[in-house]
């Protein structure tokens, strides 16, 4: 399939993924595949393409390929108690090809009938990686506090992960505590459809944003 020039996503898109809720099956599917390629797989690679140019200058060593850095729409249901074979959203993801890519930072946006979401960070880290991110802060929080404070103040992202159930020790001041109290830790951003999504200028607010990230992401890499 031809990848063209990123445009934006269309209503079809999201009337698919709403559709699809309501049809989760294979002989829908098959019947509506042409419209899952041309108004979800088509602008998604695009957009991939689109936003290589920037993730590459934030890490050269990111998947790029869309067919690695897209999710796949096809459920594994072998080990699930829900056996709908299709995903109601897609997603794309830049990080490291690397066995261990849990440990390492990576960027992410998902779209789906309801809305898109996309950030940065740590979704899956080893405890090992989380104590040495928390130590690196406390070593110098004015230092992570400039890199951080743009991002979430600003640019409203959250700071998301799953807490810990008792509150972990440290000697800083609130502004840190949303970092310094969780399992895993990444900033989010959560917006309902708009005209932006359907919009070549879609990309250019991903590529800004994410590329506004690239110190907390050099920061978390330990670069």
């Amino acid at each position: 399939m031809k990848t063209e020039k990123f445009t934006g996503f269309s209503p079809a898109t999201i009337q698919f993924f709403k559709d699809l809720e309501e049809n989760n099956y294979k002989p829908w599917f098959d019947a509506n595949k042409h419209i899952y390629e041309d108004e979800l797989l088509r602008p998604f690679k695009a957009l991939v393409t689109e936003l290589t140019p920037v993730m590459f200058n934030i890490d050269n060593r990111f998947e790029f390929r869309p067919n690695r850095v897209l999710s796949r729409i096809y459920k594994d249901i072998r080990f699930s108690k829900d056996k709908t074979p299709y995903k109601t959203c897609m997603w794309i993801t830049f990080q490291r090809p690397i066995p261990d890519w849990m440990n390492y930072p990576g960027f992410y946006m998902e779209l789906s009938a309801k809305g898109y979401f996309y950030g940065m960070g740590l979704y899956a880290a080893k405890k090992q990686v989380m104590d040495d991110f928390r130590s690196k802060v406390e070593m110098d929080p004015e230092q992570f506090k400039s890199i951080t404070q743009n991002l979430t103040e600003k640019l409203k992202f959250k700071v998301e992960g799953e807490l810990y159930k008792r509150p972990s020790d440290n000697n800083l001041d609130e502004y840190f505590q949303p970092w310094m109290q969780r399992k895993t830790v990444y900033l989010a951003k959560e917006c309902p459809i708009g005209d932006e999504v359907f919009d070549e200028r879609f990309s250019k607010i991903l590529a800004d944003e994410f590329n506004a990230m690239k110190d907390l992401y050099n920061f978390l890499m330990d670069e």
